[in-house]
C-alpha cells in the first residue's frame, strides 16, 4: 500500500479493517505491556483489497517527544500484534501492519481554540 495507492473499500475490506481495529484496541489494552503505548486511540484502519497490508490510524496525548516514543513503541510491537491477531481472527493471512499517526483530532483541537480565541478577541473589541 503506497501512500498514493488509493485504497479501494469493498464490504470484505471493510468488515476485515473494523474487525482489526476494534481486536487491536483490546489487544493494545490487555496484552501489550510496552509502556511507550499507552492512551492511544485507533481512529481507524484502511486494508488493501488483497488484504495483505493494513495501516492503522492512531492518536495519542502529549506533545511531539511522547508522539515519537509511542510510534516507536506501536512499530517495535508490530509483529506481536499481527500474531496475536491470527490467533484471533479467522482470515486466510493476517496483514502487514504500518502504524501511521493520524493528527486530525489534534488539528480540531487547535481549529476549536483559535476559534474561541477570535471569538473573545472580538467580545473584547465590542
Amino acid at each position: 500500500m503506497g501512500s498514493s495507492e488509493p485504497v479501494r473499500t469493498t464490504p470484505r475490506t471493510r468488515r476485515v479493517a473494523d474487525q482489526i481495529q476494534r481486536e487491536l484496541a483490546e489487544i493494545l489494552r490487555e496484552e501489550l505491556k510496552d509502556p511507550r503505548v499507552h492512551m492511544v486511540t485507533l481512529t481507524g484502519v484502511e486494508v488493501s483489497t488483497d488484504l495483505a497490508h493494513a495501516r492503522i490510524y492512531f492518536s495519542t496525548l502529549g506533545d511531539a517527544a511522547a508522539l515519537e516514543e509511542t510510534a516507536a513503541g506501536l512499530r517495535r510491537a508490530a509483529g506481536f500484534l499481527r500474531s496475536a491477531l491470527g490467533r484471533r481472527m479467522r482470515i486466510h493471512s493476517i496483514p502487514e501492519l504500518t502504524f501511521v499517526h493520524d493528527a486530525t483530532v489534534e488539528q480540531g483541537v487547535r481549529l476549536s481554540r483559535l476559534i474561541d480565541e477570535a471569538v473573545a478577541g472580538r467580545d473584547d473589541g465590542e
